[in-house]
């Protein structure tokens, strides 16, 4: 079973208790967002981190930025370590882990990709985990839209250099930025992997993540910023 936008309410998701798969970006953040305006309840959030633990999966984060992001999300943070090869097999340990403890549901951030769709929806089945999408079929621009209109700080640290500029690599998103990727003929969403990013404060958050976005380091086709906590 899945949820997407036409069986999501209020009515029907609020007090259900959810994980959310937590990349630390624009996207999880807003399907976190969705999911508190539906009156459901977070109990974990979870992130996929590389071997050898050092930075996050896609969005090279190290886990102190992410602890501080589920500390300000008041939510306990599980982490997880997989090769793109192992991560299905992680993932669903996780997923098992979480519905052991009584969780329900799982929420995710996919807005458009039905293969993104499908693997989550057979992974979490297999744990008896109901996946919520409340970005799905939103068009990319209006959820970046209202990521900014409500006030959330998000910064660019990793860009796919095979689809656009390095440039762009540790500045804030901003409607400019989303103007002038868009000129360009780039999704201002990076829902195709041209960019990510990572959110340091809004709604969700009790207070600020205190982050320092450091210099571009180039490893292939990606250039990130080594992102770290300000003393």
């Amino acid at each position: 079973m899945v949820l997407w936008r036409k069986e999501w309410s209020v009515a029907t998701m609020k007090d259900a208790i959810f994980v959310s798969s937590w990349s630390g970006g624009k996207d999880s953040a807003m399907a976190f967002f969705r999911a508190l305006q539906l009156g459901m309840k977070p109990q974990k959030i979870l992130t996929m981190f590389e071997e050898d633990g050092e930075l996050s999966k896609s969005h090279a984060l190290p886990p102190n930025v992410v602890e501080a992001q589920a500390a300000r999300l008041g939510v306990p943070l599980m982490m997880k370590e997989a090769s793109w090869g192992t991560y299905e097999k992680q993932f669903i340990e996780a997923m098992d882990e979480c519905r052991a403890a009584g969780i329900t549901h799982g929420v995710f951030g996919d807005i458009d990709i039905a293969d993104h769709l499908t693997w989550v929806q057979t992974t979490c089945a297999k744990s008896d985990i109901i996946p919520v999408h409340p970005l799905w079929q939103q068009s990319r621009r209006s959820v970046v839209e209202e990521l900014l209109d409500n006030g959330f700080e998000a910064w660019i640290v990793v860009v796919n250099t095979s689809m656009m500029s390095s440039k762009y690599v540790g500045q804030r998103f901003t409607k400019e930025i989303v103007e002038e990727l868009e000129a360009a003929g780039i999704d201002a969403c990076g829902e195709n992997g041209e960019f990510h990013t990572v959110v340091v404060d809004g709604p969700i958050f009790s207070e600020r993540v205190p982050v320092l976005i450091g210099e571009p380091v180039e490893k292939g086709n990606y250039v990130f910023t080594l992102v770290s906590l300000a003393n």
